[in-house]
């Protein structure tokens, strides 16, 4: 890195928790907003009113009431760099962030294939639509203007997330290019299309009967506008350009429906982009990377063999 880094301090204690992965080297942080956080707009959301809660982190790793968004960057393991990146989305529900599980456990295990990644701290439910999507699609921008300080290719930037995480990642893959993600600034316009998405477990619908009430109802308020639900049931916005794009569900998920996952593929499919899915027999929602439930625990097995098919694992230099 040719800048210094802020480690915050906040990210200490989550780094001290039991976990079968945490990052060897001690990730910086780095801020999505310097120059200031945009506005909600979401007129019902906390932080419009002016009522947010100040940021938490429970004895899980799991992040509430985000106000500044980050960057949390953890490199690939020394001797692997491949050039590839990852924007990391954890799941929540967009109430909370699963930071330790979805977040610092999988950019440990994706350190070990040589891609860099960028844990995204994005604002939830306390800010509403269309701050989180701001929020990534920001990251993107960030991270592709920058790509020669740290050292991956502007074409090999991908996103990753899990459940309400995963509805983030499929929204950056699909609506890179929308009027709501963007907030005037310089950085809008970098490229915010991501290379490649991996969905763990999405929410992707926001409509009954397969969507996921308590993400919608964070995300866009106890009565959405329905032009707002059809823009974010994110299977209705994939477009040939969308990114290719990895799913991976259980069957018998009871959170977030396996017809998540299911429509995504098909509308891909429909638009000739290249996908492939993956659904478990064994496990329920948010499994992580626990052991014992069968075939689902090897999906991070099944991801490195797409990244690898896709030549995102070969070591390159940036360019």
């Amino acid at each position: 890195m040719k800048r210094r880094l802020l480690l915050s301090t906040a990210l200490l204690p989550m780094l001290t928790l039991a976990a079968p992965l945490v990052p060897t080297v001690l990730p910086t942080v780095l801020p999505l907003w310097p120059e200031g956080v945009p506005p909600a707009r979401r007129a019902d959301a906390p932080a419009a009113r002016g009522e947010a809660a100040p940021e938490r982190t429970d004895e899980q790793g799991r992040i509430a009431h985000v106000s500044l968004p980050t960057l949390t960057v953890v490199p690939p393991a020394v001797d692997r760099p491949n050039g590839t990146a990852v924007i990391l989305c954890p799941g929540g529900g967009y109430s909370v962030l699963s930071f330790q599980r979805e977040g610092l456990q999988y950019a440990a295990w994706l350190s070990t294939l040589g891609i860099t990644t960028f844990i995204l701290k994005s604002r939830l439910q306390d800010w509403g639509h269309p701050a989180p999507l701001q929020d990534v699609l920001r990251a993107l921008r960030l991270v592709r203007s920058r790509a020669a300080e740290f050292g991956v290719r502007p074409d090999r930037i991908g996103v990753m997330g899990s459940s309400a995480g995963g509805h983030l990642a499929a929204s950056a893959s699909t609506l890179f290019d929308h009027a709501d993600g963007r907030t005037g600034a310089a950085l809008d316009a970098v490229s915010a299309r991501p290379d490649f998405a991996v969905l763990v477990y999405p929410v992707i619908t926001l409509m009954p009967p397969a969507a996921h009430p308590g993400s919608r109802k964070a995300l866009l308020g106890e009565q959405p506008e329905p032009a707002l639900l059809t823009l974010l049931s994110v299977d209705q916005q994939v477009t040939p350009a969308t990114p290719p794009t990895l799913l991976l569900h259980t069957q018998f998920d009871k959170t977030v429906p396996v017809d998540n996952s299911l429509l995504h593929y098909q509308a891909l499919t429909r638009a000739g982009v290249p996908a492939e899915l993956y659904v478990f027999e064994q496990g329920g929602h948010g499994i992580g990377m626990r052991d014992g439930l069968g075939n689902a625990s090897a999906w991070p097995r099944r991801a490195e063999d797409w990244l690898r098919q896709r030549g995102l694992l070969n070591k390159d230099t940036p360019r």
